[in-house]
């Protein structure tokens, strides 16, 4: 009887990976394992992947190490061969800041204000940086201001990734500017950039918060492409849940050296480790870490400022408003959470979920019910606030108190169910005047609008992030406002005073990492000890 043919060999291969790096596959071999490891750039040993991952700039060091023994793919030959055929070097700064002119006025008559002429400056001198300034400080023109001297200096073009219902938003500032930009969303973005040369600006670039995410991935092949002549992200909240490790993606985008090793990123900023759950060790690096040094090692590649240090606006004021219940509203309240809580339990019991699978679920159902439970005090307050101090912005997480209280009170609606048309026709409603309620969840309203004549933003409940519910205050807090705006946070219940309290230690971990307070703090110190001083020698 014929011995059976065994298996072909597996192939070693050289391919391009999904997020842009070189990907080494071949059988096990501990020799060639051992000379891997001491290649420069330093690699990765991918397990889940049984793949080598390595840098585009490492191809020369492979090469000479492999020696032909492995086969190259078409796409990652075709990115080799770019980067033999470098572009030509980019002008001086000095000469990209003559270009960007940003004292003269803009075409459309408009000048940049001097943060925005200090951060294309700042811009300019970086091939990758993230500008992290605060809502409302118009970090779009002064991307668009910078792109356009690069691109009038290099001849490259420039790509704008950004949420498609902001798209609009851009064409008509890069049209203000006379200048010509392609648009991209985060759903869909390019696989390729053209051989001539890309500026890539990432509008809301928070988006890419997730490694393992596609999106991310996609992303990242764009970051490392080697037409990439700058890659400039935006982003009002960069670490939007307060977790350092979502700063990662954003720092290897840029190629911050911070990205290079991911594992050692996290295991130093994000209490990275392992634990056995279901059986299974899995890393987890939810957590945060050395918070202080992290701010220190990316301050060169992050500009973070706030409106108080750019702007003179109104004050913006914060007040909470605890809702007392009737008794028989208490008693609703609590036989509807009671149910809940008890259908939990059930699901748990029957190991229809994980224990730890549910508890989102779960409090998303209580703050839904407490919400619920709010709309009586909310009309309350609406029909005094609108009755007299100004036009009002109400936020929401959910649709449905929404409809209930347009219902109820009339307003524009704004949710995500509507088309970017809808939703451009109700903030424009509001805006000039013609309603003096905008009703709107957060995920809608709080990202790209302008809603300056709101004097009056009253929170439902809050999001889980506190980027999300600065994002919904600053839509009104910014240049062109009129007066002060008063915030109004409506609290009922545990699980609102648990979210708030959530929200207020992620702020803090935000602060450590890109708030100047600590300097503040010894500046004010020093300046009241001079003071102090200056009176004792007065004396």
């Amino acid at each position: 009887m014929p011995r059976a043919l065994s298996p072909p060999a597996p192939a070693c291969v050289r391919r391009l990976g999904p997020s842009g790096l070189i990907e080494l596959v071949f059988p096990f071999d501990p020799v060639t394992h051992a000379q891997l490891g001491r290649v420069r750039p330093r690699g990765v040993w991918r397990s889940a992947r049984r793949c080598w991952e390595f840098p585009l700039e490492a191809a020369l060091s492979l090469d000479a190490l492999l020696e032909g023994r492995f086969s190259t793919d078409p796409e990652l030959d075709r990115w080799l061969s770019w980067l033999r055929q470098p572009l030509p070097p980019l002008p001086p700064h000095r000469q990209l800041v003559r270009a960007a002119a940003t004292a003269a006025p803009l075409p459309d008559g408009r000048h940049l204000l001097r943060h925005q002429q200090l951060a294309v400056r700042w811009l300019l001198a970086r091939r990758g940086a993230l500008l992290a300034d605060a809502m409302g400080l118009g970090k779009t023109l002064t991307a668009l201001a910078a792109a356009r001297a690069l691109a009038r200096e290099s001849g490259c073009r420039v790509l704008v990734v950004a949420p498609a219902g902001l798209h609009g938003h851009w064409q008509r500032e890069a049209a203000s500017m006379e200048m010509g930009i392609s648009l991209a969303s985060w759903a869909r973005l390019p696989s390729d950039l053209p051989p001539a040369g890309t500026v890539l600006i990432a509008d809301e670039a928070h988006y890419a918060q997730n490694l393992s995410a596609a999106r991310t991935r996609a992303f990242l092949r764009l970051a490392r492409h080697p037409r990439l002549r700058a890659i400039w992200l935006l982003s009002g909240t960069p670490m939007k849940n307060g977790r350092p490790v979502q700063l990662l993606p954003l720092l290897a985008a840029i190629g911050h050296p911070l990205a290079r090793d991911p594992r050692a990123f996290e295991e130093r900023f994000c209490q990275g480790h392992w634990r056995e759950r279901g059986g299974r060790l899995r890393w987890e690096a939810g957590g945060a870490a050395r918070l202080p040094e992290l701010r220190r090692l990316i301050r060169p590649l992050v500009l973070h400022r706030r409106k108080q240090d750019c702007l003179e606006l109104p004050g913006k004021e914060r007040s909470l408003h605890p809702i007392s219940l009737s008794p028989a509203e208490a008693m609703g309240h609590e036989h509807q959470i009671d149910r809940a809580v008890a259908s939990y339990r059930r699901r748990v019991a029957t190991g229809a979920v994980r224990p730890d699978a549910e508890v989102l679920a779960l409090l998303t159902a209580l703050r839904t019910i407490g919400a619920r439970f709010k709309l009586a005090y909310a009309e309350r307050l609406l029909a005094d606030l609108t009755g007299g101090s100004g036009p009002v912005l109400l936020f929401s997480a959910f649709v449905e108190p929404l409809l209930r209280l347009q219902d109820r009170c009339g307003g524009a609606l704004l949710t995500g169910r509507q088309k970017p048309e809808e939703r451009q026709r109700q903030v424009e409603a509001f805006q000039e005047g013609r309603c003096p309620l905008l009703l709107a969840t957060y995920g809608a309203a709080g990202l790209g609008y302008t809603l300056h004549r709101a004097r009056h933003v009253v929170l439902l409940e809050r999001p889980w992030t506190p980027g999300d519910a600065e994002q919904a205050e600053d839509r009104c807090h910014r240049i062109g406002m009129s007066g002060p705006l008063r915030c109004h946070w409506l609290q009922l219940g545990e699980v609102d005073r648990f979210v708030d309290e959530l929200i207020a230690v992620k702020a803090d971990r935000i602060g450590e990492v890109f708030s100047d307070e600590g300097r503040r703090r010894r500046q004010r110190e020093l300046r009241r000890r001079l003071e102090t001083w200056l009176e004792r020698s007065a004396q």
